[in-house]
């Protein structure tokens, strides 16, 4: 199988980008339903009937603080319904398969009324990411879900949390659900031995794919540590932007942290990515502020924990995921 060479379709040229931030400070069903529908009407993307809407959720393993809160998901699926689009939800979890962890975390239930169903994000394609200062026709290659780089709009709905490695993990992160399977970990190995690398394959990725929308869960964020073992923070907030990037340039303003400072952030500022306030585009806020949000006391790693290659150590990892995998 050759490399496929993959040039996303871009955001209209303009410098302004909506960002709506909203408060949200529970999943209530009635108002958070509202909350969603009204960030998306705000700031959401351009969605027209037919267009093929990939929602890809935040669906880490099965444990409800790693993964986007169910109804958020389901609200943000009615949303695009509505509106004519044609809607898959996938993703492809670092433990287990998509549809379990689906299923124990209640996204199998929300999703039902509307008759959809999660789907792996399986059968993947190699492609090669341009990484800069890498010579031409060199750089990273990922084996991306065929899913993902031909639907015509992905629909990224992470959970704010916090990431050990990352330091914060928002919509461009999510995105690297789009890698199939086993060779997440094997990335997350090899590649997270140098932050600031596994930060420009990420970037890249972002790059490679099809025009990334977001919608943040932040209701009930994660912190001090992450992406599934840290502690529940209310940050009671809901956000939409037709930008990743901007969006979570929003979220990191937020939090009260410069989005460079983040390996991710400053590897989407070294690309000029689309989004970057660093790169002259500029958030223009419909509803609320960055700063009408009270995030005292939402506490970051204090230190990085980079990943080693240790064969043993990755080898046990990947048992524990085709164990997981083979679940019911």
């Amino acid at each position: 199988m050759t490399d496929i060479p993959f040039a996303a379709p871009r955001l209209p040229v303009e410098r302004g980008l909506p960002v709506a931030l909203l408060a949200c400070p529970d999943y209530a069903a009635p108002r958070l339903r509202q909350a969603v529908f009204q960030a998306l009407e705000s700031a959401g993307p351009r969605v027209g009937v037919g267009l093929r809407v990939l929602v890809k959720p935040n669906l880490l393993t099965a444990r409800p603080l790693a993964c986007a809160a169910p109804e958020v998901t389901a609200a943000a699926c009615a949303w695009l319904l509505e509106r004519g689009a044609r809607v898959e939800v996938a993703d492809s979890p670092g433990f287990g398969r998509a549809d379990a962890v689906a299923r124990k975390i209640g996204l199998e239930a929300a999703l039902r009324p509307l008759k959809l169903k999660v789907r792996g994000l399986d059968r993947p394609v190699p492609v090669r990411l341009p990484l800069p200062g890498a010579p031409e026709g060199r750089g990273a290659r990922f084996m991306v879900a065929r899913r993902a780089l031909e639907c015509d709009l992905i629909l990224s709905v992470p959970r704010v949390k916090a990431h050990s490695q990352m330091l914060l993990t928002l919509a461009v992160k999510n995105c690297f659900g789009c890698v199939s399977g086993l060779r997440k970990a094997l990335v997350h190995t090899c590649e997270g031995r140098d932050p600031d690398y596994f930060a420009d394959c990420l970037a890249a990725l972002w790059a490679a794919l099809p025009p990334v929308a977001a919608l943040a869960d932040g209701v009930r964020a994660m912190h001090v540590t992450g992406p599934s073992r840290g502690r529940p923070f209310a940050l009671g907030l809901i956000g939409a932007s037709p930008s990743a990037v901007a969006l979570d340039e929003a979220l990191c303003a937020v939090l009260g942290l410069e989005p460079g400072r983040t390996p991710l952030g400053a590897a989407l500022e070294r690309r000029k990515a689309e989004g970057c306030a660093t790169a002259g585009w500029r958030a223009e806020y419909p509803l609320l502020r960055p700063g009408d949000f009270d995030a005292r006391g939402f506490e970051l790693p204090r230190e990085l924990a980079h990943t080693s290659f240790h064969p043993a150590r990755f080898v046990k990892s990947c048992i524990r995921r085709l164990w997981a995998a083979c679940k019911p």
